[in-house]
């Protein structure tokens, strides 16, 4: 690399007159912006003079797109430069999303009676513990929207599902406060108010499973009780009475006839209707 020398102004007030002092050849050189950063050694500001002519996005706005919840990737491509270029404005952003994530997991839960005496990290915890989940593998994130508030964010993985919980975030005395955003963030706040999961029996091959009736249950079809009695036998002491022949005469009751095998014998029509006792049988 041939070095230069530094011979003065140009005419036109905006470059700088340099030399080779071996060919006496001289140049100019832009006096803009990037040459004084360059004399004053802010590295920093050459990286983000570097950034606003190679993209139209300036560093205030990756920074904001960062602080919005947008990742170092996201940013880059969107701008149409590395990820390394990117990652120097959006160091500090990052470690204040990282912060406010850590003061959001100190504050208390809103209920309906008020904040909750425990923080919001103690309340996630004990649900995690609940359900069975590991809690040290759950990772904390915020951003801040376009509103200026704060959201924070859970992210943990539940067998093959990728699950997120959002609350709100408002700093202040004691810790500050959060207020769920959405369904998997209720859930975490009650956790008295989860069922957990009913264990299947499993059937052996070849076997009906037996109906168990509910409450919520209803046959298709009445089902008619049927009741399992004996019939009883007709009671040999008592015998009917036989009309008498004449009005205003009772007829005698006849004798009691024994059966054969100890069953009654049946009188027949006529000995009924005549008051008279068959010698059959």
């Amino acid at each position: 690399m041939r070095a230069l020398r530094v011979v003065g102004l140009h005419e036109d007030g905006k470059s700088i007159v340099c030399e080779d002092p071996a060919s006496r050849t001289r140049f100019l050189l832009p006096a803009d912006e990037r040459l004084r950063a360059a004399a004053r050694g802010d590295i920093t500001r050459l990286g983000q003079i570097e950034i606003e002519l190679e993209s139209q996005m300036r560093p205030r706005e990756i920074q904001a797109r960062i602080r919005a919840g947008e990742s170092v990737e996201q940013v880059a491509s969107s701008a149409g430069v590395t990820v390394q270029r990117v990652e120097r404005f959006a160091y500090p952003v990052l470690l204040e999303r990282s912060r406010t994530a850590e003061l959001a997991q100190r504050a208390h839960p809103i209920r309906e009676d008020g904040p909750d005496v425990q923080t919001l990290g103690e309340v996630v915890a004990h649900s995690f513990g609940q359900r069975g989940h590991d809690y040290s593998q759950a990772t904390w994130d915020s951003w801040r929207g376009d509103d200026g508030k704060w959201v924070v964010v859970l992210s943990w993985k539940a067998g093959r599902s990728d699950n997120r919980a959002h609350w709100a975030f408002a700093p202040g005395a004691h810790g500050g406060t959060v207020q769920a955003l959405d369904e998997n963030a209720e859930v975490l706040l009650n956790p008295n108010a989860y069922r957990a999961p009913r264990t299947v029996r499993a059937l052996d091959p070849g076997k009906e499973p037996a109906v168990q009736p509910t409450l919520d249950s209803v046959p298709d079809e009445p089902v008619a009780k049927v009741i399992d009695a004996p019939i009883a036998e007709p009671d040999e002491d008592v015998e009917p009475a036989l009309p008498a022949d004449e009005p205003g005469e009772v007829a005698e009751p006849a004798p009691r006839a024994k059966g054969k095998k100890n069953h009654p014998i049946v009188p027949s029509w006529e000995d009924v209707l005549l008051g008279v006792r068959s010698q059959r049988g």
